[in-house]
């Protein structure tokens, strides 16, 4: 699996390199989205320097082994933390981004996973031997979330019911924007938390 020319690029947002927080999207999630771009705002807020990763998705992507998938996120998110040169104290992921679990728990750098692949054993594992300070967020209704896991971890955990991978009800746009606010809040305290 060699890359022709770089998946992710980072776009940068602060100015200091002293704490920088990775920001990893899911496979359809980008940073844009309400997630991760309020998840940017609560970062600058606390004056952390934000790196983003887009990914450009290779194609045949979706034909890709579970071990693929994970070698391929792992790569990208290397990369992004090793360009920080040691100022990377936190990373905050959606989804696929949570296959850099094991990364964030080798390397021993706090995270935050917001709806991670909890169904995937590399995930669950990584998460089990995570040391430092980890948030994870998902929804009850959400196919990649296992709420017995999540519960087994001795992780801060918001387990938002009924909620779906994108952390939003169906049917519902205004519920979905109170629980936006719910991820927001927390992800503040735990943010808050890092910088004491």
């Amino acid at each position: 699996m060699s890359d022709p020319v770089p998946f992710a690029m980072p776009t940068r947002f602060g100015g200091g390199r002293d704490r920088v927080a990775v920001v990893v999207p899911g496979v359809g999630y980008s940073p844009a989205r309400p997630l991760l771009h309020f998840a940017r705002s609560v970062l600058l807020q606390h004056g952390w320097t934000v790196q983003e990763l887009w990914w450009r998705v290779p194609g045949g992507f979706s034909q890709f082994t579970v071990d693929d998938r994970i070698a391929w996120v792992e790569r990208q998110v290397t990369e992004a933390i090793e360009a920080e040169a040691g100022a990377c104290q936190l990373v905050i992921g959606k989804s696929l981004g949570s296959l850099a679990c094991g990364i964030a728990a080798d390397r021993k750098i706090p995270a935050a996973w917001l709806t991670p692949l909890l169904t995937i054993d590399h995930v669950a594992a990584a998460l089990q031997r995570a040391v430092e300070p980890t948030l994870l967020i998902g929804g009850s209704a959400d196919k990649l979330w296992d709420s017995r896991i999540a519960a087994s971890l001795r992780h801060d955990v918001l387990e938002v019911p009924l909620a779906d991978h994108g952390l939003e009800f169906a049917d519902d746009a205004a519920g979905s924007v109170d629980v936006l606010r719910q991820v927001v809040s927390r992800l503040d305290r735990f943010i808050g938390s890092l910088s004491r």
